[in-house]
């Protein structure tokens, strides 16, 4: 895989969201979502680190992982949008995150398309 400026661009934003995701359990104070969602955060973060440490490398499955969970944590987001005791700054993080998301996804998807090179899966 020929990585270009975006795929670069989009595996940095999704690294950056990995890792604040990957973070959740430790900074859970319990105020924000239920404990399931963070709990599943954590786990979507360091999936996506390692997709993009193998997208990094050249991995088409790497850039697989990190658009699966990429999108899997942007839904689990989506109930702020709808749940009506989310405070108001919560509501914007949460569709900061998801437009992030979707750009960082928009960004690294071309990849897919690439030709793999012999010995990267």
């Amino acid at each position: 895989m020929r990585r270009t400026t975006g795929i670069t661009v989009g595996l940095v934003l999704a690294g950056l969201l990995g890792a604040t995701d990957a973070v959740g359990l430790l900074t859970d104070t319990g105020d924000g979502p239920p404990f399931v969602i963070v709990a599943a955060g954590t786990v979507l973060g360091l999936l996506t680190l390692a997709g993009v440490w193998f997208g990094w490398r050249g991995s088409r499955a790497g850039i697989v992982t990190v658009v699966v969970t990429r999108l899997l944590s942007a839904l689990t987001a989506v109930p702020a949008f709808f749940v009506d005791d989310v405070p108001g700054p919560l509501v914007g993080f949460a569709a900061v995150g998801v437009v992030v998301t979707l750009i960082a996804v928009a960004l690294v998807a071309p990849a897919l398309r690439q030709p793999v090179r012999a010995g990267v899966a």
